[in-house]
């Protein structure tokens, strides 16, 4: 009983797409990350790029530096930077980012995507065809009214009566593919091994709705297409955009297409036309000598009323090795056939012209083609894209990343000859680090180039060469480089082959004057990127080395720092390096001050008045202007309210200085006065305002009184205390303790005064409100029909008693301009229309907050909801939707969509919930926005569970929990010793001045995580506790070279190539964490490469028995496919060193005591036993070895696997292995154990004790009988219950049992094959972690130790599992015990059948979950079920009420399953 649930989303760049998907006029870019679905939009933004010069004469140029650094910041502080480092005059350019809009996960595998026009959109923008593994294809289309994608159909192609003969391989072992029409007539679905689905489109004058057309009855054609074309206006209320789809077998196209390698759709043609790529014998390069150019590219045009086809031409004698058909718009049309030695172009009349960019494309064809083996180019695994539209240029991006540029020679209409450039370096020819999967032209000069291996990147490019000069203005600002550009939006013309004298007058020009450009024309350079962590090969846990220990207790940080770090390889080749992951922020604290009675804090930045009288000088400009003091941005005063001796509140101001704080006095800031609520400023920053309990005080910017505004009734005397503030200029809101709110106004000079109030505020009970000025007019829509004085509106939200929101635009107070009543069931789409039948599932709010949330590319304002029982948030997204049943198409009602937040916030325990409550009761509201933390406008959670609401502009807001006691108060802090920081205070009293922690990108992913580019893969790691550093396996590419002293063959002295193959060379790195740099290096022999690297705790006295941790390493030497390969056993020590001067971390370095040489590559090592023993798995054997005395591993034990060991893991201590075969299954094998003692199971497998010692051996317990392609496995302990989790090439997940009192088992020596469960994600390993209590069971815990019952708490299993992924995604396997399996059980059924879900897939038959039957349970979807946090309060009450529990239990169960059992990380 165990449940899957995937902490990070898939990072890894599959699939991209252009096109305008939110509306006619559009520009989104759609993403697909294996299973996740992701739409942005672009937007311009203007960045500055300085040349950055070292005193030595290197100049490095921002634009082209490998390095993933966003330009979001105008200003570089010298401060930062070197002291050999000198800014010069920055660049200002105009960079393209991306704007995340949303995201999808789908039940599902993403294959590809496509770009269909439909008629009768509901956006008016073009369909989404998303093909997926499973054979299943989706049309997707956005729709306006919801803010969210609709599915207009799902089809299905994964029947068996489709999957052809019974020898037809399935469908995960065939490459299947979408392609579209580019007129949007039809698409084609290639599956199965030689099956062609096609789904054909309606389009407005086409065949399949025009039927009978006549110009002279029906009209206009044009005026008929304009008209279907209207959004939302769908042709018929029967009539789909699609057709019938039909399945074709390949062969029934033409009997020769025998081996189909691809096909795509072209463009330039009346009926839908595609190019197919085959061979009537499969392609082989070991039987070249037979099998040269056997391929043929067939041209077939397509009649979708008859089903039938038609062959247009055909053109034979193809290289063996080419693979992909891509269609090319004008002005060169046709289609490209790339190979892995061979670029050639195929036009409409069958003409070739082709190149060749390495020495085997003339030895392995005998086909006609241009030499340029110079280049020394491979193509296997390229992208291409089409650069402009104004000479057809394709860039050609390369498996090491590497840019070149494809240039076609034209004469006419007619291509006379292609040739290829690479990219020089400093014309940004290595900015891709990696291998591209995908690229999607952008239009503008942009490109976006996704990655599985890399960080994948926007690039833009420019053509220097025909640069325009403009005259540069008065002003002297530098005119844009990418503004310069002579560069065309990609025009999708869809005129057919035969409109030749429209396409001649407007294209033929341009034609004759397109020549391949010059080398060195275009210049790359990167605009935005999206974080990638794949491929996650292997985790190590490290403990966190941020600051010297010395320091840490100066700073108090022994309770506030992360216990450890998750460290994980990824990317590949120069994108190669490590990521440091945590659940939670771990600020760098810069310094700490004891406020032992303080509750609130707040940081202010002020600005003095201009004097009256005094006038700007104009200046060189011609703008007047002040010049303000070079610390204006700088927070100048803190306030901080406290409790004194005497047990009454009072509040000090300090002044902040450039060494800490210091106590203001001489000021007319009264102490006394009481405790503060609230502090914000007005009037442009030049008055402070004060809130106290019962009166507001303002102040200038140097804390002089200029009014005291008491909150006394003069009708009826009372004097309602101030519960909270909230602060706008030129208002301030102000929420009472008699639910009754105020606002004041600010005037011109400064002064408040209070804004009249009309008779829905005053008859009204209040519980909370919020001011937010809207300077991104997302609100814009409320303003119609009221008269505005000022260019940005400042609304008010106010929560009601009774549950509903409502909105005023100030300062009219009289009547609401939006009044929500249900935000208390806190719905998923929030509207003025949305009612609910009576319903007591209402949620405790306490507390509303609009604030922008996002980065300096982009912010955003989000409706923030607060809930009292256990701090969970809920995040509101407004967006405007067109109003239905209306008569104008152009008006718009505000919405609200609440964004997926599956963060729990921590169950309090009994002891701090009641510190802080007592102490922050009637105090400040515990939500607090901040405008400017670390680059981010973010809101603060005060309380148990602190914790920041952080976005970035490609990521949707995410709650990441601040690694801190429960925290009373929180401010934003920015000063010159804390740059863009923030400063807290706990429930202790210790105040901390710190910074988010650097190189940090939040909110792409649910974890906090920091990359660490090294510039080479890392095959491997481990962490040695001792000495604290990790020790990393990396690889650098090389080139292969023949033994020269071969004696069998001797030919091999004289091979005479230039273009040798590349094999992985290996290196031993130590990393310290505490820079994150490689302090040591041992490098391998040439052709050796790292396979496994484990710390094991070896015995290295035989007469001592003295035990030490040491790093072992096995490794694999292959010298071609002639010789057999070989392996080696390495034992490393790490001692300590003198360090190198200026580089502390640096006295740590590696020693190797021993290194054995064995048959067959090491592919993985162990601990084994007690006694201090490695196991090692080399070539078909498992081998446990001891460390001598003379460094030399002796063999002790061995056992003979079938194939390939690929896996092998010791349950710790225990002698307990698992091992794993590539090809015939799971093996459970013991040492040193007797079997009859194996059976009485301790509890949990906590130790094994034997009652004889035997002789070292190692027998085999039990095996998998079936044949399994295992990638990973490991135990998974449950109680007194071993179980094994197994993950093959398929993407399942298989749970295995040992139980050698079932029947079936054979007295155990057959493993029960429990459940199988689909995770989609390639696995790359399994990692069993320690589990350590959630916060709702210690609450739980607590709990029942007061009370008097009986009842016994069932104890959770103390492991877990974590899965790494290919894709990049993090997994937790968490094992479930009766109880709560039932439950989640149950609830998974209730949201699968509830929950809407994307593209119409089905997670039930995604995850494609098998039990036997026999005591085996399926693995639960975690991902599923944690979306039990989208549904309304309302729905939550039925779906628990259906479970059988109430709601708080199933809060405490996802929190088990969502990784609240990591603490330690």
């Amino acid at each position: 009983m165990q449940c899957l649930t995937e902490l990070t989303p898939p990072t890894a760049v599959t699939q991209a797409l252009h096109l305008p998907f939110l509306s006619p006029s559009s520009s989104n870019l759609v993403v697909a990350k294996t299973s996740l679905l992701q739409i942005f939009s672009l937007k311009t933004v203007t960045t500055e790029a300085g040349i950055v010069t070292r005193s030595h004469g290197t100049a490095v140029d921002n634009l082209h530096s490998n390095s993933r650094r966003e330009f979001e910041t105008d200003i570089l502080d010298q401060s930062y930077l070197a002291s050999d480092v000198v800014m010069q005059k920055s660049e200002r350019f105009q960079s393209t980012k991306l704007v995340l809009v949303a995201e999808y996960s789908l039940a599902g595998t993403i294959l590809s995507i496509a770009r269909v026009k439909t008629l009768g959109s509901l956006s008016g923008g073009e369909a989404l065809l998303v093909a997926f593994k499973d054979a299943k294809v989706s049309l997707v289309e956005w729709d306006p009214q919801r803010n969210s994608i609709s599915t207009i159909s799902i089809h299905y192609y994964e029947r068996e009566d489709l999957q052809g003969s019974p020898w037809t391989p399935p469908l995960s072992q065939c490459v299947n593919y979408l392609t579209v029409d580019p007129s949007s007539r039809c698409a084609a679905f290639k599956f199965s091994a030689r099956n062609l689905a096609i789904l054909p489109f309606h389009q407005a004058g086409d065949d399949l709705v025009m039927d009978d057309y006549d110009p002279d009855i029906d009209g206009d054609r044009s005026r008929t297409t304009i008209e279907a074309g209207s959004p939302g206006d769908a042709p018929s209320e029967t009539q789909t955009p699609y057709a019938s789809s039909f399945v074709l077998p390949i062969s029934a196209l033409e009997p020769s297409l025998i081996h189909p390698l691809h096909l795509a759709f072209l463009y330039e043609y009346r009926e839908p036309t595609f190019g197919i790529l085959s061979s009537q014998v499969a392609p082989s390069a070991s039987l070249l000598h037979e099998r040269r150019d056997i391929l043929s590219y067939t041209v077939f045009t397509l009649d979708l009323e008859q089903r039938a086809s038609t062959t247009l031409l055909s053109v034979s004698s193809l290289p063996y090795d080419l693979y992909k058909v891509i269609p090319l718009p004008l002005p060169v049309g046709g289609a490209l056939l790339v190979g892995g030695n061979q670029l050639v172009h195929v036009d409409q009349a069958g003409k070739t012209n082709g190149v060749g960019v390495n020495e085997f494309a003339k030895q392995c064809s005998s086909f006609a083609m241009a030499d340029q083996s110079d280049l020394s180019m491979r193509l296997e695994g390229c992208t291409v894209e089409q650069l402009g539209a104004d000479n057809g240029d394709l860039l050609v991006v390369l498996d090491t990343g590497e840019l070149a540029v494809l240039g076609f020679r034209l004469d006419g209409r007619s291509v006379s000859g292609i040739s290829v450039r690479r990219v020089a370096e400093d014309h940004g020819g290595l900015v891709v680090l990696s291998r591209a999967s995908c690229a999607a032209a952008l239009g503008r000069g942009r490109l976006f180039i996704g990655s599985e291996d890399s960080d994948s990147v926007v690039l833009g490019w420019a053509r220097p060469s025909e640069r325009i000069k403009r005259k540069r203005s008065e002003v002297g600002l530098k005119i844009d480089d990418e503004n310069e550009l002579a560069d065309e939006d990609d025009i999708d013309d869809d005129d057919d082959l035969y409109s030749g004298a429209a396409m001649n007058s407007q294209q033929e020009p341009i034609a004759q004057q397109s020549q391949p450009s010059a080398d060195g024309d275009y210049v790359f350079r990167i605009h935005d990127f999206l974080t990638n962590l794949a491929p996650l090969s292997d985790i190590a846990l490290g403990r966190p080395s941020l600051i010297p220990q010395t320091n840490k207790s100066m700073l108090g940080l022994e309770d506030t720092c992360i216990d450890m770090d998750l460290v994980s390889p990824s990317g590949r080749g120069r994108a190669g390096g490590v990521t440091v992951m945590n659940r939670e922020i771990n600020p760098k604290v810069v310094d700490r001050f004891d406020f032992r009675d303080a509750h609130g804090i707040w940081c202010i930045r002020t600005k003095k008045s201009k004097p009256k009288g005094v006038i700007a000088q104009p200046t060189v400009n011609g703008t007047a202007d002040i010049a303000p003091a070079i610390d204006d941005d700088f927070d100048k005063n803190m306030i901080v309210s406290q409790s004194n001796s005497l047990g009454t509140e009072e509040s000090k101001v300090y002044a902040l200085m450039p060494t800490g704080y210091e106590e203001m006095t001489g000021t007319e800031f009264e102490s006394a006065a009481g405790g503060t609520i609230d502090v914000g400023t007005l009037a442009g920053e030049t008055r402070i305002v004060q809130a106290l309990r019962g009166e507001i005080r303002s102040y200038d910017a140097d804390f002089g009184l200029a009014q005291i505004f008491p909150m006394t009734d003069d009708l009826t005397g009372a004097e309602p205390r101030i519960v909270s503030t909230s602060f706008a200029d030129p208002y301030v809101l102000i929420v009472r303790d008699d639910s009754s709110i105020m606002v004041l106004e600010a005037d011109d000079s400064g002064d408040l005064d209070e804004v009249e109030r009309g008779d829905i505020l005053l008859a009204t009970q209040w519980l909370s409100g919020s001011l937010y000025k809207d300077s991104k007019e997302a609100f814009k829509v409320l303003q119609k029909g009221q008269s505005q004085d000022r260019t940005t509106s400042v609304f008010l939200f106010l929560l009601g008693a009774t549950g509903g929101l409502q909105i005023f635009c100030l300062p009219n107070l009289t009547n609401p301009v939006y009044t929500a009543e249900s935000l208390t069931f806190l719905p998923p789409y929030l509207s003025a229309e949305y009612t609910v039948r009576r319903s007591s599932a209402r949620e405790t709010i306490t507390e509303i907050l609009v604030a922008d949330l996002g980065n300096r590319v982009e912010s955003f304002p989000y409706l923030i909801v607060l809930r009292d029982a256990n701090d969970d948030l809920t995040i509101y997204e407004p967006y405007n939707a067109p109003s239905e049943g209306g008569k104008d198409r152009h008006s718009y009602a505000l919405r609200f969509l609440k964004v997926s937040n599956p963060h729990l916030a921590k169950s309090p325990l009994e002891s701090a919930a009641e510190t802080l409550t007592a102490d922050q009761q009637g105090r400040s509201s515990p939500l607090r926005a901040v405008t400017d933390v670390g680059g981010y406008s973010t809101v603060f959670l005060a309380g148990v569970s602190p914790s920041f609401i952080l976005k970035s502009a490609s990521s949707l807001p995410r709650v990441f929990g601040l690694r801190s006691k429960p925290v009373k108060s929180m401010s934003g802090f920015h000063t010159a010793g804390c740059w863009k920081g923030f400063v807290y205070v706990d429930f202790e009293g210790t105040l901390r001045v710190s910074q988010m922690p650097s190189d940090v990108r939040f909110g792409e992913m649910d974890w906090v995580a920091h990359k660490v580019v090294l510039g080479e893969e890392v095959q491997a790691l481990s962490y040695h506790p001792s000495m604290e550093v990790y020790v990393l396996g990396t690889s650098q590419g090389i080139n292969f070279k023949l033994p020269d002293d071969d004696d069998f063959h001797n030919e091999w002295r004289n091979e005479g190539i230039s273009l040798r193959p590349n094999i992985d060379r290996g290196f031993i790195r130590l990393l310290s964490p505490i820079n994150w740099s490689i302090i040591d290096t041992y490098e391998l022999d040439q052709a050796e490469f790292i396979m496994c690297v484990r710390t094991l705790n070896l015995e290295i006295s035989e007469n001592t028995h003295e035990r030490q941790d040491l790093i072992a390493i096995g490794t694999g030497i292959v010298q071609g496919e002639d010789l057999p390969a070989r392996g080696c056993i390495y034992v490393f020590e790490i001692i300590t060193v003198v360090p190198e001067p200026s580089r502390p971390e640096t006295d740590r370095k590696l020693k190797l005591i021993a290194k054995e040489e064995v048959k067959g590559p090491v592919t993985t090592v162990s601990d084994i036993g007690t006694q201090g023993f490695l196991l090692a798995a080399q070539g078909q054997k498992c081998m446990v070895r001891g460390l001598k005395e003379d460094g030399s591993l002796l063999p002790v034990a061995f056992m003979d696997m079938q194939c390939y060991v690929s896996v092998a893991r010791e349950l710790k201590g225990t002698g307990m292995c698992v091992m794993g075969d590539a090809l015939k299954g799971v093996w459970f094998t013991g040492y040193s154990v007797r079997l009859s003692k194996l059976f009485a199971f301790p509890d949990g497998f906590t130790k094994l004790e034997t009652l004889q010692e035997e002789p070292y051996q190692m027998r085999l317990f039990g095996k998998y009988i079936n044949e399994l392609e295992v990638i990973a496995a490991d135990f998974l302990p449950d109680g007194k219950q071993l179980y094994f989790v197994v993950t093959d090439a398929e993407c399942n997940i298989h749970i295995l049992q040992f139980d050698p009192e079932h029947p079936k088992s054979l007295s155990g020596q057959r493993l029960l094959h429990r459940s199988i469960f689909h995770s989609g994600h390639f696995t790359s390993s399994l990692n069993l972690v320690p589990r350590t209590a959630t916060s709702s069971e210690l609450m739980a815990a607590t709990m029942s130790e007061g009370m008097d019952t009986d009842t016994v708490i069932p104890q959770s299993p103390p492991y877990q599992m974590l899965m790494t992924t290919q894709s990049g995604c993090l997994a937790l396997i968490t094992p479930l015990n009766e109880q709560v399996y039932r439950r989640l059980q149950v609830l998974q059924t209730q949201l699968a059948n509830t929950l809407e879900h994307a593209c119409g897939l089905n997670p039930r038959a995604y995850r494609g979950v098998e039990s036997d039957g026999m005591g085996g349970r399926g693995m639960l979807d975690g991902g599923l079920l944690r979306r039990w946090t989208e549904l309304g309060s309302q729905r939550k009450a039925e779906v628990a009420g259906r479970v059988g529990v109430a709601n708080w239990v199933v809060r405490g169960d996802l929190d088990m399953i969502g990784g609240g059992g990591l603490g330690y990380l």
